[in-house]
């Protein structure tokens, strides 16, 4: 479909301090806006960025229907533009829309339009080593109406911010055995605001006890491990890499997968299957080395230097030599353009997006 462009005179990028700021506060110049009507596309067009406007009786506002990704953008080694793993954004947007009774958003839409942006805001991703143009697409149901029913009406939008190291230490985090992320048959896959509205309570409870962040356990018997916080879990014992399945209430993360192909084509050892406080417990207790991590578009791999189990704390391995940290520059690697993209990973953006 066309996307109409109507572009500011100047870009603001040379006004922000790249050396000083926060995360998501300040957005870049223009923004991805699409409409949907009358069960079909009706516009979309990339504009100045601008506050929105919406009805009071807007069905997101009262019914939470409201999908968004997150991926990201980056200036490889050679100073071409690369968005990391594209497609598979793509997918994940789509398959949390069906989960929310929302309209698939088009592929020529959400591809095209994203690299149109960020081609146009391509002043706003640095070329310093961490950083990245962190891209933010998102849906949410207008229809002015109050009525629990589906809308009918929906505003798709591509925004963008600067980004730098999303956690600048280590994390100390608390496993949650009361409270519930998701359960099966719910909405735990799908990347929707409710999830994250709902986690705010505990996640802060936990914050006012000193930790960072929460380990999720699952809803029937908060005795397995499923998320972090808003990342999925990994843990490196004795050399070996374990990550709980992704299904029903375990969000199919796209740094996961990176990570697990990267570490599958190290050949280190490794299994994707469900893993058990008992299990945690015992391999600490048993002296074996332990890595902890969760790993997110965001995040990317977020290290954890202390795991509180049922007010027991347990120390995993943050060592300069641990594991986790090769995974990490393994996957710097490829989205930079260091490393062949061997997994055709990169989608190249402007006038060097020849192939």
């Amino acid at each position: 479909m066309e996307i109409k462009m109507q572009t500011k005179s100047h870009n603001t990028a040379d006004q922000f301090n790249f050396d000083q700021f926060q995360f998501g506060v300040k957005a870049t110049d223009h923004i991805l806006v699409a409409r949907y009507s009358e069960g079909k596309w009706q516009s979309a067009a990339i504009q100045p960025f601008e506050h929105l406007s919406v009805s009071p009786l807007a069905m997101c506002l009262h019914y939470g229907q409201t999908v968004f990704e997150g991926l990201k953008a980056y200036r490889q080694v050679n100073g071409e533009l690369s968005i990391f793993r594209l497609d598979r954004h793509y997918e994940r947007m789509n398959q949390s829309l069906q989960r929310m009774a929302m309209p698939n958003v088009p592929e020529e839409l959400f591809k095209d339009g994203i690299m149109k942006l960020v081609d146009l805001e391509q002043e706003w991703i640095s070329d310093r080593e961490g950083y990245s143009l962190y891209i933010r697409p998102f849906m949410i149901a207008t229809e002015e109406r109050l009525g629990v029913s589906i809308s009918k009406e929906y505003l798709f939008m591509v925004v963008c911010t600067p980004m730098a190291a999303y956690y600048a230490k280590p994390l100390k985090v608390k496993i949650e055995r009361q409270y519930t992320r998701a359960a099966k048959g719910g909405v735990g896959a799908a990347k929707n605001g409710g999830n994250y509205g709902a986690a705010y309570y505990p996640a802060n409870l936990a914050q006012e006890q000193g930790f960072d962040q929460v380990i999720w356990t699952d809803a029937q018997t908060h005795n397995y491990v499923e998320e972090s916080g808003t990342m999925n879990l990994m843990f490196i014992v004795d050399g070996k890499l374990l990550t709980p399945p992704t299904g029903e209430t375990i969000l199919a993360g796209v740094t996961r997968d990176s990570l697990l192909q990267i570490a599958q084509d190290l050949g280190w050892q490794m299994e994707v299957c469900p893993i058990s406080l008992q299990d945690l417990k015992e391999a600490f207790e048993a002296g074996k080395k332990v890595e902890a991590f969760g790993v997110g578009t965001a995040a990317v791999v977020a290290p954890f230097e202390l795991i509180q189990l049922d007010g027991v704390d347990y120390f995993p391995y943050t060592g300069e030599d641990a594991q986790m940290y090769q995974l990490k520059q393994k996957l710097t690697a490829h989205r930079s353009g260091a490393e062949d993209d061997v997994y055709n990973w990169n989608t190249l953006v402007g006038v060097n997006a020849i192939k």
